[in-house]
């Protein structure tokens, strides 16, 4: 077998960008594109400090998160290892991006050129490739000279002409390539000689790039400092340090919204109307909300017009696709249930929502590149704010529509419970982000945690207890609703758009150079710098 790897060796890189410049000229890149790019990492307090330049860009991973979340399946892996997007069936969803640990992927919607306008430069005029817009791209290895290089006899990582541009074009010989399955070859002999790192082993992507740090006989001498030294990545956006993330917007935030609001609203109509409550209009409002969540991140998507049918192509791993396709029974069997108005095919409408509600707590746990999102503890969250959006929408109409007063009771009773199971969740939920997300992240969910937790959770689990005493109040009923709705929508939208900053990177160790080695460190996780 055959493995692509590359390995970069920190004691040697200087910085100098070479590799940036070289990929963006043999790739014909958009200007705020850098499938290679460089960090600059500063370590230790002054005035013993120093600077480590670290390579990055896709890792290609052997156990790739983009491939398993991709619903059309146009991400995809070789037999070499290596990880592809095929650009003609890709939806720019961008679910890839967000699954990215190594802020490896990109979606660019338009043309854009080094120079501004319609002003190309004679390599992107040769090199730029229509079919990337408005789906994602990221580094390929330069998966075209390897494959020129193997149909001719050439020896990828040795021979210039089969190797990857940014590996050609290093003048301080830092970047290495090869076959890492082969014993013999160049990147196999570097692995075996010295000692090295992966980024973000801890999540088990199984990269494909590895980090030289210093020789297997340096590695013993290493800085006998227990904590890692303050560690900050130089730049703003591309530096070392988490950033709040720009694929998934307000209209991703919204297709949550409407999406756990209207399978919420489907399964408290279901339960109720098994207690004798009419079905009624509830079927279509839930759908309608549903609806709207979807129609948002359709406009979000790169490429719409492939989506409806695309999306459905890789049920095996990504929820996204598992969430369409539930989404396709749901419909035909809210529209029905509406129409025959029948209990029992409510319930069976329920169930469906419960499984589409499930799945989009799903779709946030399986995008590894944002802590804020993959963390279990999140799903429970999803789950009750979901279930318990939908009944706020019920306590808010229920009035309006006439609903008989012997189901708002019990209607009450269940919110109740619903927030208290809320309640716990969330106060678990924040928990473990303070100790498992960068600082900016638990920032944001302290900004949110006032109006979430003691005015969507406290505040309205007690107008709850005065309604089951006093139960001749509509007013308060409709208030309920209103308060637990908002603060659920509040609570979705800056999880999306305000709380979800990347992974970042992690300077596992400094590199030996002259001084020893010491520890790294992971910039922007615990105390703010």
């Amino acid at each position: 077998m055959t493995k692509w790897t590359m390995v970069a060796d920190l004691r040697r890189c200087v910085g100098c960008q070479t590799c940036t410049a070289a990929c963006k000229h043999a790739n014909a890149t958009s200007p705020a594109v850098q499938w290679r790019r460089v960090l600059d990492f500063e370590t230790g307090n002054f005035p013993n400090v120093g600077r480590t330049f670290v390579p990055v860009g896709c890792m290609h991973c052997s156990d790739p998160p983009c491939m398993h979340v991709c619903p059309s399946t146009a991400t995809g892996q070789r037999a070499d290892g290596l990880v592809t997007i095929d650009y003609d069936i890709c939806i720019g969803c961008a679910y890839c991006a967000v699954a990215c640990p190594y802020q490896a992927r990109y979606k660019v919607d338009e043309p854009l050129f080094a120079y501004g306008g319609d002003r190309q430069m004679q390599n992107e005029m040769v090199r730029e490739d229509p079919a990337r817009l408005g789906v994602a791209q990221k580094c390929t290895f330069c998966s075209d000279k390897i494959d020129f290089g193997i149909a001719n006899a050439l020896t990828p990582g040795v021979d210039s002409e089969a190797t990857p541009a940014c590996v050609n074009s290093c003048i301080a010989d830092a970047l290495h390539f090869g076959d890492g399955d082969d014993p013999n070859s160049n990147v196999s002999q570097l692995l075996v000689e010295n000692a090295t790192f992966r980024m973000h082993e801890e999540l088990e992507t199984d990269a494909n790039f590895h980090y030289i740090w210093a020789t297997k006989a340096q590695e013993g001498l290493a800085a006998t400092d227990d904590a890692p030294q303050p560690s900050r990545g130089i730049g703003g956006v591309g530096a070392a340090a988490p950033w709040l993330q720009q694929h998934w917007d307000w209209r991703a935030a919204g297709n949550f919204i409407g999406g756990g609001t209207g399978s919420g609203l489907m399964i408290a109509g279901a339960a109720l109307s098994l207690q004798g409550a009419p079905v009624g209009n509830w079927p279509l409002i839930a759908l309608g909300f549903v609806s709207l969540g979807l129609f948002l991140v359709f406009l979000e998507t790169g490429r719409p017009l492939r989506a409806p049918i695309n999306v459905f192509l890789n049920p095996q791993t990504s929820w996204m696709t598992r969430e369409a396709m539930i989404g396709a029974i749901l419909f035909p069997l809210g529209l029905i249930t509406y129409f025959l108005g029948s209990a029992d095919l409510f319930a069976l409408a329920g169930l469906a929502g419960a499984v589409y509600l499930y799945c989009q707590a799903r779709i946030l746990t399986e995008a590894k590149g944002i802590p804020a999102w993959r963390h279990s503890a999140n799903v429970p969250v999803m789950l009750s704010t979901g279930l318990a959006e939908g009944l706020a929408v019920y306590l808010i109409a229920g009035p309006l529509l006439e609903q008989p007063e012997t189901t708002l009771q019990p209607a009450i009773a269940a919110m109740l419970v619903l927030l208290a199971l809320r309640t716990i969740a969330w106060n678990r939920y924040v928990g473990a982000m303070a100790v498992d997300a960068p600082a900016a992240t638990s920032e944001a969910l302290d900004a949110v945690h006032g109006p979430f937790h003691y005015g969507g959770n406290l505040f309205a689990m007690a107008l709850c207890g005065i309604m089951l005493i006093w139960s001749d109040l509509d007013g308060p009923t409709m208030a309920i609703g209103v308060i637990v709705l908002v603060s659920g929508w509040v609570y979705k939208y800056s999880l999306i758009t305000q709380a979800a900053f990347n992974q970042g990177f992690h300077l596992v160790r400094t590199p030996e150079k002259g001084g020893g080695t010491g520890p790294g460190g992971k910039p922007g996780w615990g105390s703010p710098d």
